[in-house]
């Protein structure tokens, strides 16, 4: 496995760095010490050039500018926390509000924005280990937190997520990637001819807010039913009758036990016959098809809607308020671990 780093902009007057791993087969990852962003995910093309399947840019200040949460590490909260309140052992916390008086992504100062992270690289084992220690001062929410993240290329070309997280007080955890994919050339301006598959039979009914109201909605027969791969392009197309014009939504997954079980997700370009199968050891999927990006980005495919699918797994999400949906919280004494695994066919 080689490895390399190189700087790749700055932030707040610190060296944003990015570290690349690449195996035998010319297949690459890198990320970025701020955010624990994950820049690049690079494939060789039937066409002889390499491409990166992730929504990304080749500078920092450009991938920074776009916002979106594009590629970031989402913590300690995924998704959204109803007026930014939750309660454990019978003690309400508040943490940081950031969208209309509910908390989005961990708030305002979640572990993706503001923050740097200490990395080590190690070739031999093909990892990208990412740590730090968080304070209620830094993200506003209870405990110490130590956290590790850690990125595995496999000389099988796979891509593993490890999520690690320890506390000295009542807290939540419940992190991801917010990964935008287009498996498609370049050539390709959207995600319309790319084809989905989702190992679920329900999406989250949702109230103002984007919250979820603790209903679950069947799939079958409606623009949400991914039983099999289905074309994205037609199942956009439907949802231009929503507000979003396009999907923001919640989908319940049966999560993959091991490695060796079902996925969670497929996404498949029938023109580079690329696909990628996702796994997840949790029970959510958050879905987001970049609606309403702006014009004015400057990434590596023209900014507009459609361009790129977030595909998040975690806990579903404002579980606290819906205990059904999971318990995320983390106690000290009781570390956690999550993951999230990719298999990449090209």
């Amino acid at each position: 496995m080689d490895t390399s780093q190189e700087k790749f902009g700055q932030f707040d007057g610190q060296d944003v760095i990015k570290y690349t791993l690449t195996n035998d087969h010319n297949v690459s990852i890198s990320v970025l010490n701020y955010g624990g962003i994950w820049q690049a995910f690079m494939v060789p093309g039937q066409d002889g050039k390499r491409h990166n399947l992730l929504l990304s840019a080749d500078n920092f200040a450009d991938l920074h500018a776009a916002g979106y949460s594009i590629n970031r590490v989402i913590g300690p909260t995924a998704g959204r926390i109803e007026n930014g309140e939750f309660t454990i052992n019978g003690q309400t916390y508040q943490v940081d509000r950031n969208e209309n008086g509910n908390t989005l992504h961990g708030g305002s100062t979640g572990w993706g924005d503001g923050h740097f992270w200490d990395v080590t690289v190690d070739a031999d084992r093909g990892t990208i280990t990412l740590t730090q220690t968080f304070s209620p001062a830094d993200d506003t929410y209870p405990g110490n937190k130590e956290v590790a993240v850690v990125y595995t290329l496999g000389e099988d070309d796979s891509v593993t997520l490890d999520f690690y997280g320890a506390t000295d007080a009542n807290t939540l955890f419940n992190p991801t990637n917010h990964t935008y994919w287009n498996l498609a050339d370049e050539s390709e301006p959207t995600i319309e001819g790319l084809e989905l598959q989702l190992n679920s039979k329900y999406h989250l009914a949702v109230k103002d807010g984007k919250l979820p109201t603790g209903e679950k909605i069947a799939n079958a027969g409606t623009p949400y039913d991914f039983s099999q791969l289905t074309s994205l392009g037609a199942a956009l197309n439907e949802m231009l009758k929503t507000p979003e014009q396009g999907f923001d939504d919640y989908f319940e997954v049966t999560p993959s036990a091991t490695l060796a079980h079902e996925p969670i997700a497929i996404l498949h370009d029938p023109k580079s016959n690329r696909t990628l199968k996702m796994f997840s050891d949790r029970n959510g999927l958050v879905m987001f098809s970049t609606d309403g990006i702006s014009s004015d980005v400057k990434l590596n495919r023209p900014g507009r809607p459609w361009m790129a699918l977030a595909l998040e797994g975690q806990t579903l999400p404002d579980s606290p308020h819906h205990f059904d949906f999971g318990d995320v919280t983390l106690r000290p004494n009781d570390p956690k671990h999550y993951q999230i695994h990719y298999e990449i066919e090209y």
